[in-house]
This record gives structure tokens, C-alpha cells and sequence, in this order.
């Protein structure tokens, strides 16, 4: 390791911008190695020696390197005491449901929509598979939006947990990608997960990823296409 405990390997406006946000919320000093997605570095050796599934982000930590983010964000929030309902403590349960949920559910299908070509087979299939893919993405929404709309200690604009910046991120996202097929995808029509992605875009742990990443100013609610300083987010 260097002097600082932890690297991130990352990609601008990857899945890695979840854990810079993260690091940045915990106030834990970090450095970045950047995988260069242009020249297909997620699929070096070196990198997959970190990553055996080639995937963004790998964290190295002094207990050795960590991939999966949800798996990332809990360790984090576990290792440091913050950022989440402490174990055993009430409320810890209906966290860990949500995480998972977000991370093995909503965002498992969101990649599905990023790349339906990749995941329909036969040409033909994918505009169908598409489709159902946003309708799942939309119920599962529709669910989160219940949920902030209860307003658990853990999910609340006030109190930012490794959840509200994992879901703010996706929200970005679906505001984003793929280029052209973004329409169907309305904020507003969240206002609770709305709500959270404000206040969450104005945080200095947000400000600081922005600018280290080229992500500008609104970040989650009204979000433009990355302009980083290095590498690239495709």
C-alpha cells in the first residue's frame, strides 16, 4: 500500500463515482489509479488481477482488494462506523434489504438497459427486451420512491448513507444513458428520491467528485455527460 489506505480504480462517471462519493463522505484520504476504458485497461492483466470479472471499481484496501459495490460500500460503512444503521442496531435489517436490492435488483437491470444488444440474443429480440427491462426498472423506482417517501434515518436528504449516494448515482444515470433512449425517464416523477438527489448534489463530498471527474454542477437532477480530465466514461 502507499500512504494513503485506500485506491480506487476507477473510470469517470463509472460505477466507481459511488465509492468516490462514498471516500469523500467519510472524509478517508484515497488515491485513484484510472483504468482506461478506451484502450480496454478493465481487461489487462494487471487490472483483472484486481477484478477477475474485468469490471469498475476495484478497491485496494490494507485487508486486500475488494470488487462488487455493494460489497465495497458495506466494508466501508462497517470498517469506518458511519454512513449506515451500525450492526445489530435497529433499522440494520430493513438497510441491508435496500442495498441489496439496489445493487443485485435495480442496479443489475439498469446495466440490462445500458445494453440490451449485449443481453437479448437475436436482433429482433431486443427492442422487446428493452421494454421490459424499463418496465422493471420502473416498478423497482416506484418501489424506492415508497420507501424515501417513509423517510428512514438511513434514506433521508439530511443524513446521507452509503444508499442515498449509491441511488443518486443511478439516478444520474438513467438521466444519461444510453444516448437517445433517456425519454421515458422522468425525476419528477419521483419527488422523495428527488429530493435526496438534491440535497445530495449540493454536498462538498459531491462537489469534490464532480470536479475531480468533470461531472459539473447538477450532477443528479439535471445531469450532462461527462468532460473529465482523464480517461474516459465509455
Amino acid at each position: 500500500m502507499t500512504d494513503a489506505p485506500y485506491i480506487l480504480h476507477y473510470a469517470p462517471d463509472n460505477a466507481s463515482l459511488i465509492v468516490r462519493l462514498v471516500l469523500e463522505e467519510l472524509g478517508q484520504p484515497f488515491r485513484t489509479e484510472l483504468v482506461d476504458r478506451s484502450l480496454r485497461a478493465q481487461d489487462g492483466d494487471a487490472y483483472r488481477r484486481l477484478h477477475p470479472n474485468g469490471l469498475i471499481p476495484a478497491l485496494e484496501t490494507p485487508d486486500g482488494p475488494i470488487f462488487e459495490t455493494g460489497a465495497i460500500l458495506l466494508w466501508l460503512s462497517e470498517r469506518h462506523g458511519a454512513l449506515a444503521p451500525a450492526p445489530g442496531s435497529v433499522g440494520r435489517a430493513s438497510f441491508l434489504k435496500w442495498l441489496f436490492f439496489t445493487s443485485n435488483t435495480l442496479h443489475a437491470d439498469i446495466r440490462l438497459h445500458f445494453y440490451p444488444d449485449r443481453h437479448a440474443g437475436a436482433a429482433e429480440c431486443v427492442a422487446p427486451f428493452a421494454a421490459a427491462t424499463r418496465a422493471r426498472i420502473v416498478r423497482h423506482l416506484e418501489l424506492m420512491e415508497a420507501m424515501a417517501a417513509d423517510r428512514p434515518d438511513w434514506f433521508t436528504p439530511e443524513a446521507p448513507s452509503v444508499l442515498t449516494c449509491y441511488v443518486s448515482c443511478l439516478l444520474r444515470w438513467l438521466a444519461l444513458y444510453p444516448d437517445g433512449g433517456t425519454d421515458w425517464f422522468d425525476l419528477a416523477a419521483y419527488p422523495s428520491l428527488r429530493a435526496i438527489a438534491a440535497k445530495m448534489e449540493i454536498r462538498p463530498a459531491a462537489t469534490r467528485a464532480a470536479l475531480a471527474e468533470g461531472l459539473g454542477r447538477t450532477i443528479f437532477t439535471k445531469p450532462s455527460h461527462a468532460c473529465p480530465p482523464e480517461g474516459s466514461a465509455t
